[in-house]
């Protein structure tokens, strides 16, 4: 019986070689349970079926599942067989799906009948080919034939020892989210899965008193990484979100339910938990530690307060190449400190930014020269790679540094602040500065669930600054309020002053609640939604409502420009 932390492991197939005859509780969704196992029998019985259905060429399985118990199995199976897991994204639909699938050349697919509807009459590639009914490259977890192709591997042993291929192994193709363009296919080893589990579960003290609440899409890096492998290193419970997809509202109700000790998250789901209503109890329950990344800086305090938790926001990315961590001295709108040799580096002359200067209210006073991209001298060596995409690569590879694409500045005390994406970088009346700070600012106000901002065009010249505002439930947007919170808050910079605001039901999202700010600045005032502008180029002139007639000006203006 193995009920004990691991500490020490090479692949994810190790790390399941050692529940074997765990018999705690491994997973549990929904009123279902399974031991640990239970887990690993199961996981090996799918194994065995892959093997059987294995066909010349890369062996790549796609999965197109939400966070349901067989997306777990699978994702054990895969490990145990040698196989290279490949996350299907439902988010993404026709052409976008069919090029993820086709392009990590999968020979396999295992969804459910819902998700089938996606894929249905689709050209997957050949290995694939057109998903059509009775396709036996497809298997349908929840069709009628599923258990019947089952059955005669239930029982099977694990794999002999190496079948994984071993740490060097490719075991996972993990798709970026596509916030700022398509999406890329990132290479994780079985071995990177693995140490970056055991890590995270010595980093939090994951035992198998624990239960982690392993809710964020598995098709993406955090819940693989901050959610999974942590679990399963520590022999901990993974429960899965009620539905097999994370909801605000019935994220307390899964917490109090199964006992969660552990929550991790990428990008805003501290605030759509935090927008439901508040009750005086929200504290009553069992949760002790939040992990993840990109939550905005009040969201974390106000979620460690309201249910009684500590959270620990930090910032990585898929590829892995840098990390920022949040320390206990870290100030007001600061990532935190980073590894030696994590720098903040001027892209054109490669050369790094000299430290940000604030005024006394905190506003950056040098955001031209501070400002670059976020760059680590170390990170090449914790880069795996993309899948057969070497432009991508090389733009990642530079002068045998890693740079991640991320704007930021760093203080003269070391601490590192988010400044955005690449190409989130605004240049207003000739002043140039990033939009992260910007959102970061609108986001305080009580009535702002979730901020985006970004450049428009300007008739005359250069940009001029969007917001699209998400409200908590039942606020209206109330325009002289806005500008008066806006004008009052003592960091605002000169140019900062939203001139155009959006005001959406939902803001388009990835499936890992990233704002998608290329769509929105796409469309900018080209929407369904009502935006509001400021008519006079002064900041305190007052927002009014913009019109048809407005938008046709504008539209005009910009192509004249």
């Amino acid at each position: 019986m193995q009920r004990v932390p691991i500490t020490s492991v090479d692949t994810i197939a190790e790390l399941l070689a050692a529940r074997t005859d765990d018999d705690h509780t491994g997973l549990v969704a929904g009123a279902a349970s399974w031991t640990w196992a239970e887990v690993v029998a199961q996981s090996a019985a799918r194994a065995s079926l892959l093997a059987e259905l294995r066909s010349p060429g890369p062996f790549h399985v796609a999965t197109l599942l939400d966070n349901v118990p067989e997306h777990v199995l699978w994702l054990g199976a895969a490990a145990m067989a040698g196989a290279v897991l490949v996350g299907g994204n439902p988010t993404h639909r026709g052409a976008d799906l069919a090029r993820d699938l086709a392009h990590t050349e999968c020979q396999l697919l295992v969804t459910d009948r819902a998700h089938l509807l996606l894929v249905d009459g689709l050209d997957l590639g050949p290995a694939l080919g057109t998903v059509t009914p009775g396709n036996p490259r497809v298997l349908v977890v929840d069709g009628a034939t599923y258990g019947t192709v089952l059955a005669p591997h239930e029982g099977a042993g694990r794999p002999e020892p190496g079948a994984d291929g071993g740490e060097d192994a490719l075991g996972y193709l993990i798709f970026t989210s596509g916030t700022s363009g398509a999406p890329k296919a990132c290479r994780c080893t079985q071995g990177r899965l693995a140490r970056v589990g055991v890590i995270v579960a010595q980093m939090f003290a994951i035992t198998p008193d624990d239960v982690c609440y392993v809710s964020m899409p598995l098709f993406h890096s955090n819940a693989l990484m901050a959610g999974l492998a942590p679990a399963l290193a520590g022999g901990a419970t993974v429960a899965l979100p009620t539905g097999g997809r994370f909801s605000a509202s019935g994220f307390l109700p899964d917490v109090r339910r199964h006992g969660v000790t552990y929550f991790n998250y990428v990008g805003k789901p501290l605030s759509y938990v935090l927008a439901t209503p508040e009750r005086p109890d929200d504290a009553d329950n069992p949760l002790v530690r939040v992990f993840g990344n990109e939550g905005a800086e009040d969201d974390v305090v106000r979620f460690g307060e309201r249910f009684g938790c500590v959270v620990v926001d930090s910032y990585g990315s898929t590829e892995g190449g840098a990390t920022v961590q949040r320390t206990p001295d870290t100030p007001r709108g600061a990532l935190g400190r980073a590894p030696e040799g994590t720098m903040v580096v001027d892209p054109d002359s490669g050369r790094e930014c000299p430290p940000a200067r604030f005024d006394a209210h905190g506003c950056l006073l040098n955001a031209e020269e501070a400002i670059g991209e976020l760059v680590s001298a170390g990170g090449a060596a914790g880069f795996e790679g993309y899948w057969h995409n070497d432009d991508a690569e090389r733009a990642r590879l530079r002068n045998g540094w890693y740079w991640t694409g991320d704007l930021a500045y760093r203080d003269d005390q070391g601490f590192f602040y988010f400044a955005g994406r690449a190409d989130d970088w605004l240049r207003v009346d000739g002043e140039n500065f990033a939009a992260a700070p910007v959102a970061r600012m609108v986001e305080r106000h009580p009535d702002v669930v979730l901020a985006a901002v970004y450049a428009v065009p300007d008739p005359v010249v250069g940009d001029q600054v969007m917001a699209a505002l998400q409200l908590r439930p039942g606020a209206e947007f109330d325009a002289p309020a806005f500008a008066a919170f806006v004008s009052a808050q003592p960091d605002l910079g000169t140019k900062w002053t939203p001139r155009f605001v959006r005001v959406c039901t939902a803001l388009p999202v990835t499936a890992t609640s990233k704002v998608l700010v290329r769509a929105l600045r796409a469309e900018r005032w080209n929407c369904t939604d009502p935006v509001w502008w400021r008519p006079g180029r002064a900041p305190g002139t007052a927002y009014q409502r913009l019109v048809a007639e407005d938008v046709a000006d504008l539209e005009e203006s910009v192509a004249r420009r």
